[in-house]
This record gives structure tokens, C-alpha cells and sequence, in this order.
């Protein structure tokens, strides 16, 4: 009878998951379009898919990373650069080959906070946008969520503006209050690529926030969002990385990057 009732407290958690699965497919369905009505219900099915114990939908194979690596013809401690867009649930992770910037993988973000535009005060729970840059002394690898890397936020645009908060990260799990959570096997092999980047000479990675992938339609479409001036100037850093394969050299002048 206990060996009974043990299993069935094991399918609880199963159960509760699966629910949680079915609740968020409903909640797509139901929701009044609507971009933020679209983002909260991808993040209830991410959190479910978590719960129940499975990758999200584009995590690699984690156990290949040298398979991997050999196949784009990169190396292990190749300097890297990384960007995440808000809107796809994405970050891209970049390494050096041949003088240029390659992108090696896409990960699925499980959730960050927040909506589209960038942080301004601490306490609002709100992913920052913007550029910034990770050196060595910002990873963490005894984070409270598994492992992290501080973003560097605020960055000098972001103190040109009055912009406060402190600790905005790219961690392990699948919780945000303004960071960006990636699981913590994710994580681990992000962890591990970028700290081989730094040991072998990097000094430091480059990080580009942004809300959205920065093309023309995407552009058009938020034209009527207070934050376009912004991201106009997210999106000049954008295309000119997509030009060349190279971070571009930033700047901030008269409070504008």
C-alpha cells in the first residue's frame, strides 16, 4: 500500500506539469492578440516544459559540443560574442574564424522579465536592451541560479539617462526579476565557451541586447512604441555588425549611442 501511494505522489508533480502545458496552449488560444499577450503565454509554455524535465524546443546537444565545435570548424577557447533578442526567446552565440564572427548556436532563452524596452529603474523587474561587454571578473560560478555572468548594466548610455539597477544577469534556471535565465545545462556549455574565451586572451565578450531581430518589418511594426529613437539606434549597431561579421566599435555621445 505505501509502495502504491508513493507512486502516486511521483506522478503529482508529472500531472501538475502537464496541466501547466495544457493551460498555457489554452491561454495562446484565448488571450486577445497582442504582443505581450503573446510573450506572457510563451513563457508559461516554456516554465512548463522546464517542470515536466524537457529541453526547450532548439537546445542542442549538449553532450556534442567537440562534434559541434569541429563541424563549424571552431575551437575551444575562440573568442566569442553573444546576442539575445527579447521577442524570439533567443541568444546567439558567435565565435572568431578567419578574422570574422561565425555564429556557432542559438539558444532558448526560458524566460526573461518584463516586456520590449529597455530598464530604467531598479526594482522594475525589467530586462535591460542595449550594448555591453563581460569581462572575467563578471561570471559568477557560485550564482544563486547555478552559474551567471553580470551584464555590466548600467552601462554609460544607460547612466547618461538616469537608468539605476544592479546584478542584471545571464543565469542558469528558469526565473527573472530583469535577468535572462537559459536552464542550467544551457548555461553550463554557454559557461564553458565563454570562459575558454576569456582564458585564452579575450579580454572581454561583447553582449547585444535587443528587443526584437532588427529588420525593417520588425522596425515598421513598433514604429508607434515610445522606445523607436531607441532601438533605431540598437539597430545601426545591429546591421553594422551584420556587415562586417564584427562587433562594432560603441560609443556614447550627447546621450545617444
Amino acid at each position: 500500500m505505501n509502495h502504491q501511494k508513493r507512486r502516486a505522489n511521483a506522478k503529482v508533480p508529472v500531472l501538475l506539469a502537464l496541466l501547466a502545458v495544457s493551460a498555457a496552449a489554452l491561454l495562446l488560444q484565448t488571450l486577445p492578440r497582442g504582443e505581450q499577450a503573446e510573450i506572457a503565454a510563451e513563457r508559461a509554455r516554456r516554465l512548463a516544459l522546464v517542470q515536466l524535465g524537457r529541453p526547450l524546443p532548439g537546445t542542442p546537444d549538449l553532450a556534442s559540443l567537440p562534434d559541434r565545435l569541429a563541424a563549424h570548424g571552431l575551437r575551444l577557447g575562440a573568442p566569442v560574442f553573444i546576442r539575445i533578442f527579447k521577442r524570439e526567446f533567443a541568444l546567439e552565440l558567435w565565435m572568431l574564424r578567419d578574422g570574422r564572427f561565425h555564429l556557432f548556436e542559438t539558444y532558448p532563452v526560458c524566460r526573461w522579465s518584463g516586456w520590449l524596452g529597455p530598464k530604467l529603474v531598479q526594482g522594475d523587474k525589467q530586462a535591460p536592451e542595449g550594448f555591453y561587454s563581460v569581462d572575467a571578473g563578471a561570471l559568477n560560478p557560485s550564482s544563486r541560479w547555478h552559474r551567471s555572468f553580470n551584464l555590466g548594466f548600467p552601462n554609460v548610455y544607460d547612466r547618461a539617462h538616469g537608468r539605476t539597477g544592479t546584478f542584471l544577469m545571464v543565469h542558469g534556471g528558469c526565473s527573472s526579476t530583469g535577468c535572462f535565465a537559459m536552464t542550467d545545462p544551457v548555461i553550463d556549455e554557454i559557461w564553458r565557451l565563454v570562459g575558454a574565451a576569456l582564458k585564452g586572451g579575450q579580454p572581454r565578450f561583447h553582449v547585444h541586447v535587443f528587443p526584437f531581430s532588427m529588420t525593417d518589418a520588425n522596425m515598421e511594426r513598433h514604429a508607434a512604441s515610445p522606445w523607436a529613437s531607441f532601438w533605431r539606434q540598437l539597430k545601426a549597431g545591429s546591421d553594422a555588425f551584420e556587415r562586417t561579421l564584427l562587433p562594432p566599435q560603441v560609443q556614447v555621445c550627447n546621450r545617444r549611442y
